[in-house]
């Protein structure tokens, strides 16, 4: 098999596990975070409005369709049907690397096709590190990008049969996309998580945004591992359950991050507003939305969306917020897996529990996870 079509099996089989896993998630940190339930704290859900500030953009919805996928035949149908419900919704919409056709400008159409679908909407264009910046241009200028994910993965390449195992150069080639990017550069891990010393690093790098990408969604590490079956080399099964989950990252995360997105796990709209409560601007959505469109393609994900965004209006209603950055004033419970990864990292557990009753600072809306600095865009 030639390298192109080996890679271009490799995204359908990415495909297919995905959706696999989707039947047997493993037991999610987010049911280890609780809310304080105050009952007369609600207001209407017609105060509520779902639109989110990330960086320099304003987004309709705090919720949005993450990096999965794009290159082959089957791929394009994927992108495609989701392009068209973010079309017809207004999320913004994120495509899986386009490595493959920077490299095989016959990959193209399985990513153009989202930008004919939705020529108005928000889009991300994703690239992976060790790109060069000529590179990260000619990512953006293909889909008429309006920012650029630039995935880490180094978990995932130890795993991959065919993947690199040198890391040694990614923080050089990250500062060299930022630098040449035409569009703000999101960093994002593939579901292993970012730690808070990552996003220290990246933040001096000048990155602007940051999706965690926590362990307990899509797992590349199993995936990888299992197509093993058909190659060779060592079982990487040792290495189950590695990395963070997306609420520890975001629990732990520094004051001075970059803005933070959340991913990895998010199964229902009630995990969304977790997450937005724990400091994440917006929530990326990928494993959920896939099985969607599989089984019913964008005549099916239109109306999820739109029972998720009225969920989720629902629900901060209940709490008490009119917008998601209110979310910030509700009081955390944080038990079990994730509670042990905060007390042992320092997360001050009872603070977060009363923040509620914590004086708002006159100059400046609280953050989720750290009061009194909301304002982290670079």
């Amino acid at each position: 098999m030639s390298h192109d079509l080996h890679r271009a099996a490799r995204k359908d089989d990415h495909v297919r596990l995905a959706e696999e896993q989707q039947l047997r998630l493993p037991p999610s940190e987010f049911d280890d975070l609780e809310f304080v339930h105050h009952a007369l704290g609600g207001v209407s859900t017609e105060e509520v409005e779902l639109s989110v500030q990330v960086h320099r953009w304003r987004w309709p919805t705090p919720f949005y369709v993450n990096g999965m996928t794009g290159g082959t035949d089957l791929t394009g149908r994927i992108n495609r049907e989701l392009a068209v419900a973010a079309r017809e919704t207004g999320m913004p919409m994120a495509c899986g690397s386009v490595s493959i056709a920077l490299d095989d400008p016959d990959a193209a159409r399985g990513f153009t096709v989202i930008r004919e679908e939705n020529p108005d909407g928000f889009v991300m264009a994703n690239l992976g590190a060790g790109r060069s910046g000529e590179d990260a241009v000619r990512a953006v200028e293909l889909l008429g990008a309006d920012a650029l994910q630039l995935h880490l993965n180094a978990v995932q390449e130890t795993a991959m049969p065919e993947g690199s195992r040198d890391f040694s150069d990614w923080r050089r080639s990250v500062a060299e996309v930022v630098a040449a990017s035409p569009v703000p550069v999101v960093v994002k891990e593939v579901g292993f998580g970012l730690s808070r010393s990552t996003l220290e690093v990246l933040a001096d790098l000048g990155v602007p945004v940051a999706d965690v990408s926590g362990r307990g969604g899509t797992d590349f590490l199993s995936i990888e591992n299992a197509r093993r079956d058909l190659l060779t080399g060592p079982d990487y099964s040792v290495l189950s359950g590695f990395g963070q989950s997306a609420l520890a990252c975001l629990l732990d995360a520094p004051a001075h991050a970059p803005v933070l997105l959340a991913s990895g796990g998010v199964r229902n709209p009630f995990d969304v507003v977790k997450a937005l409560a724990s400091g994440a601007r917006a929530v990326g959505v990928a494993g959920t939305f896939l099985k969607t469109v599989l089984d019913g393609g964008a005549e099916a994900l239109v109306p999820l969306v739109h029972a998720w965004a009225g969920q989720t209006a629902a629900i901060l209603a209940l709490l008490g917020a009119r917008t998601p950055a209110d979310l910030g004033r509700t009081d955390l419970i944080v038990r079990g897996r994730l509670g042990e990864f905060c007390r042992l990292r320092g997360v001050d557990l009872v603070q977060l529990s009363q923040r509620s009753s914590a004086p708002r600072p006159s100059w400046s809306a609280p953050s989720p996870a750290h009061p009194g600095n909301e304002d982290r865009t670079p």
